[in-house]
């Protein structure tokens, strides 16, 4: 049989700038949307440094400057200030936001707890969740109009109660959704001061909602520890085997020591943060992208009804084209929309002289989309990740979980919870944006439809 072949849909981003904003208008921009300030040059060279309102900016999307930022001279590049800023105190003593021998020491902690053994020892409980949630809509009518990024907040927040606190989180999973999505609503939008590099000790007012959410997560985190510590205490053997235990039990190998209770409950917030938020996120975009295409849609289908069956401990290698569509739809919209970091020390990038304090910029958002880079770089097309065509993708072309020795350290966590849910959705149904709603993608540290993905759900 020949094999049908559909001119790949282009989905929906917002117009490159014909020429840079000027400094209201850069203000005005980033803080409503930072991925409306790219211009068309920032598309098509590999290169671009130039004065901003944030001081001297270089943003690259040569593949080898950037391993050259983020490998060969790392030490040579800082996460930046404004970062921390925008991050928060909540997450500043975990892993991704640790600097030096600090950081050194909790990723040799931490790296133990997602080898492939242990990510693979998960797969039943991304299973079982799956099936619950495909369960749940199951009892729904047909024809039921849902918002798809709440729902996919709901199922990745249910593997986090499965995977790294198996006894639960201690909250109605639909208020920890809320809380988790204004939480990031509110911190991930930028404020002018901030941005022009204010002192910490003046209030941003943009901000004041982010103590409600930090309180709430701090909360749930300490209540779900200390018990957790007691149970260890006093009876160990019965105590669950899953990351939080893992996490409280992990010693550094080069010094036997372990965390701290600040370091735990930072790494603890970055899991559900880095983990839940960017996974359903990526869900999220998958589901709207395949509702873009009918093609993809039959194909994830019949690999769907192949595959389930069969042993779960196989699903990772056998959900080929669920995983490519995963990144293709990561590609497109990326779950961290850039990364930055100050330069210590001068240094040439691209032939391009970088000044010392000079900022950094890799934007997954233009590097993903760059003319020079990919082919037909604005359409939805998961062949690209199919094998024999990802092996072609340059190492640092491709960054939706970052790069070199700061690379995500649940990568694979993620791509497998995020395939094998993906598949038991498509093996029961099918969905269609809601008539006539706008998607437009906002970046609020990670990437989201702005205003949410409403979607009709259809049974197959």
């Amino acid at each position: 049989m020949t094999e049908l072949f559909f001119e790949p849909p282009s989905p929906p981003a917002p117009m490159p700038l014909d020429a840079p904003l000027g400094p209201i208008g850069t203000l005005r921009v980033l803080r409503k949307n930072p991925i409306e300030t790219w211009t068309k040059a920032h598309f098509e060279l590999p290169i671009l440094i130039g004065p901003t309102i944030l001081g001297t900016i270089a943003v690259i999307n040569d593949p080898a400057a950037i391993r050259r930022v983020f490998v060969e001279n790392a030490g040579n590049y800082r996460k930046d200030a404004l970062q921390k800023r925008i991050l928060g105190q909540g997450l500043s003593e975990g892993l991704l936001e640790a600097e030096g021998d600090d950081w050194r020491m909790q990723r040799r902690t931490l790296a133990p707890l997602f080898t492939p053994k242990t990510v693979n020892s998960f797969s039943r409980a991304f299973a079982a969740a799956a099936a619950e949630h495909v369960a749940r809509w199951g009892r729904m009518r047909e024809g039921r109009m849902i918002d798809v990024r709440p729902e996919m907040g709901r199922v990745t927040l249910d593997v986090l109660g499965r995977t790294i606190f198996s006894d639960g989180l201690g909250q109605d999973l639909d208020q920890f959704v809320a809380a988790t999505s204004d939480y990031f609503a509110s911190v991930g939008r930028l404020d002018i001061f901030d941005l022009l590099d204010f002192p910490d000790w003046v209030p941003r007012w943009g901000k004041i909602g982010n103590r409600d959410g930090e309180k709430f997560f701090a909360s749930v985190v300490d209540t779900i520890v200390a018990k957790r510590k007691r149970l260890l205490a006093s009876d160990k053997e019965t105590v669950p085997r899953d990351i939080l235990t893992l996490l409280l039990e992990a010693q550094d190998p080069q010094t036997g020591s372990g965390l701290s209770d600040t370091e735990v409950r930072a790494n603890i917030l970055t899991f559900i943060a880095a983990g839940h938020e960017t996974t359903a996120n990526a869900l999220t975009w998958s589901l709207f992208l395949l509702s873009l295409s009918e093609e993809w849609r039959q194909r994830l289908a019949a690999e769907a009804d192949a595959v389930l069956p069969g042993p779960v401990e196989e699903y990772p290698a056998r959900l080929v084209e669920t995983r490519a569509v995963i990144e293709e739809a990561m590609r497109l919209y990326p779950p961290v929309a850039s990364m930055s970091r100050q330069a210590i020390g001068p240094d040439d990038l691209a032939g391009k002289r970088i000044r010392k304090n000079s900022l950094v910029i890799v934007s997954q958002w233009v590097l993903h989309r760059h003319r020079l880079l990919w082919d037909k770089p604005n359409s939805f097309d998961p062949r690209r990740f199919l094998p024999g065509a990802r092996e072609k993708i340059d190492r640092f072309s491709y960054l939706p979980f970052g790069a070199g020795p700061r690379v995500c350290i649940g990568a694979s966590f993620s791509l497998q919870e995020a395939s094998i849910i993906l598949a038991y959705i498509m093996r029961s149904f099918s969905l269609e944006l809601k008539e006539n709603h706008v998607v437009k993608p906002v970046q609020r540290i990670t990437l989201r439809p702005d205003g949410g993905l409403p979607m009709i759900l259809r049974r197959r």
